[in-house]
């Protein structure tokens, strides 16, 4: 055997060794498949979020009835039965407040106006076009039908909504976020004849 060749087979059985541990080190760094999160049935997620109290959520809406529309910011926040809404954005500078304890009604105007129930709807009905289901809406946006009315809806693969028909209106999810160990709304459009509401859930907040 030749010098070069003895020394070519010397260089060989050294860096076998190494080549055997670098492939050890490229398998461990191999990513590990992670289990898809268990799927919770409908006929389970459906009654613990109708059940929800509390929650919050920060957003944005769209709305359009007939050719007319806005933009805004959206703060919703909820208490069990005393929801309270926040438009930052229309019906000129500053915010309005609008506040629904078990169908009593009060709005505060960007102007500083404090109206109750009969004017408050009057004034919503005004601005917004339409009046607003606020009764129902609080239980759309977590993603479930209004417990109290009969309602028809689809469910995807993961047991979340996808449409519901309640109450003449038409909800339609287009996305959702994980928050904590449920999947709730970020995007859904709200429909009824000649009234378009999109909203985007940027944060959630439950208690």
């Amino acid at each position: 055997m030749s010098p070069h060749a003895s020394l070519r087979a010397r260089l060989r059985r050294a860096i076998a060794p190494l080549g055997a541990l670098a492939a050890l080190a490229l398998s461990a760094c191999q990513t590990v498949p992670v289990p898809p999160a268990p799927i919770t049935a409908w006929s389970v997620r459906r009654p613990l979020l109708q059940a929800l109290e509390r929650f919050e959520l920060n957003g944005r809406v769209a709305v359009a009835v007939g050719r007319q529309g806005f933009n805004a910011d959206i703060r919703w926040r909820q208490n069990a039965g005393r929801t309270r809404m926040i438009l930052s954005g229309p019906f000129g500078a500053g915010a309005t407040q609008v506040s629904d304890a078990s169908g009593q009604l009060s709005v505060i105007t960007s102007r500083g106006e404090h109206l109750g129930n009969s004017a408050a709807r009057d004034v919503l009905e005004r601005q917004l076009g339409f009046n607003p289901p606020l009764g129902s809406l609080r239980y759309w946006i977590l993603g479930v039908p209004d417990p109290a009315l009969p309602a028809s809806f689809t469910v995807d693969a993961a047991q979340r909504l996808t449409r519901l028909q309640q109450a003449g209106w038409s909800i339609h999810y287009r996305a959702y976020s994980p928050v904590g160990a449920e999947w709730l709304p970020r995007l859904l459009t709200v429909r009824r004849a000649g009234v378009r509401l999109r909203m985007v859930v940027d944060a959630w907040h439950l208690q």
